[in-house]
């Protein structure tokens, strides 16, 4: 008898205590899905929603296993997790997905990009270095983007290089350096996948982002895009979450070119800042989606009921402490406006702190009162 996978008997494990994870439990509440965390402290944002907590390393091989052993399930919120623990794990029957294999392929930014050149993905142009020093034989390729293989996300671990005098800030790791891409739009497509080989994408959306903190300040959906440009991003995103076999949710980062080309930034194996829209905007949010997905069920529609405007809520600068919401109750007289919190005790410059969704008919009007949400509501101490 196949296990039913709502209810008491049935434990959906999650590696990060998030907002991400936060959103999931969420959507699992609606099923009856019981959820169990693991992360370093309860006062993480599942913290308080969590069907049971434990207080743990994500990144310690002991801490996986024990956490794991008794799950049916197990799926992470963030890709730096202990691979070698969820290997293991598989090994001994617990289904862990996305699988611990995609997530050792995509935590290594030099294998992510490997693994497009080797499956005619396109893609930035791209050297790896192990240190600072390689970067010298490279200086007639600048401008160029340097990214640490490892570790880094939200911004961390990239840099944007213009000149030989910038070479001393570069990162002393093994990382990889792009051709910076003189793109018009960045895009980004959600697509998920269940064990069936059931694949359905979300529409194309555009991201607008903060180029002082390298993170998405405003999320567009749907994209400004043609018809066919929608259509090239949809088969792109479905050709890569094939050929990785994964099953999960993925978020899949585009360049759109000048001269129309579509090019894959990186990939995210899991729910994503790029998708929050969708609680509201479509008829599935991505955390459903990623749930359905991971427990083998039917995927759901991803139509757009509205047109709408995500942006995130930040630390203000200045401000590091118990975090204060100053104009929320002004932002939630708004029509069609959305505010999620996470939880999160205490602030900190450009933290993120909650998200705000803006709906409308007209994706243009929304974008107006998008800007005077972000005016409006701000993250002090």
């Amino acid at each position: 008898m196949v296990k039913k996978w709502y209810g008491e008997t049935f434990k959906l494990g999650v590696l990060g205590g998030g907002q991400l994870g936060r959103m999931l439990i969420q959507s699992a509440m609606n099923y009856d899905v019981h959820v169990y965390v693991m992360d370093l402290s309860i006062t993480a944002p599942c913290g308080k929603l969590a069907h049971e907590f434990t207080e743990g390393d994500i990144q310690s091989y002991d801490d996986v296993i024990a956490f794991g052993k008794d799950k049916d399930v197990i799926t992470v919120e963030i890709e730096h997790v202990n691979v070698d623990a969820l290997e293991e794990l598989e090994k001994q029957g617990v289904k862990v997905f996305p699988q611990p294999k995609i997530l050792r392929l995509i935590q290594d930014k030099g294998l992510q990009k490997n693994f497009y050149k080797e499956n005619n993905i396109p893609t930035a142009p791209f050297y790896l270095i192990n240190n600072q020093s390689d970067i010298n034989k490279y200086k007639n390729e600048l401008p160029f983007v340097q990214k640490l293989r490892k570790g880094g996300y939200d911004g961390k671990g990239v840099l944007t290089l213009k000149s030989v005098e910038e070479f001393e800030n570069a990162f002393d790791a093994p990382s990889l350096i792009e051709k910076r891409i003189n793109f018009k739009k960045e895009l980004s497509v959600l697509v998920a996948r269940n064990e069936h080989g059931e694949v359905k994408s979300f529409p194309v959306v555009e991201c607008e982002f903060s180029e002082k903190l390298n993170l998405v300040e405003f999320l567009f959906s749907p994209a400004d895009i043609s018809t066919q440009i929608e259509k090239d991003a949809t088969n792109l995103a479905k050709q890569v979450i094939n050929k990785l076999g994964l099953v999960g949710l993925l978020a899949v980062e585009l360049f759109l070119t000048q001269e129309d080309e579509l090019l894959v930034n990186e990939v995210a194996p899991r729910t994503h800042n790029s998708g929050h829209h969708t609680m509201e905007c479509n008829f599935t949010s991505q955390f459903e989606q990623h749930l359905r997905s991971i427990l083998g069920l039917p995927l759901g529609n991803t139509g757009v009921k509205r047109p709408g405007v995500m942006i995130n809520l930040l630390g203000e600068e200045g401000h590091e402490g118990p975090a204060k919401y100053e104009g929320i109750e002004k932002a939630m007289k708004m029509n069609e406006v959305y505010v999620h919190l996470y939880g999160k005790q205490n602030t900190k410059p450009n933290r993120k702190m909650g998200h705000v969704t803006i709906t409308n008919s007209d994706i243009e009007n929304a974008k107006i009162e998008a800007r005077k949400v972000q005016k409006l509501l701000k993250v002090i101490s």
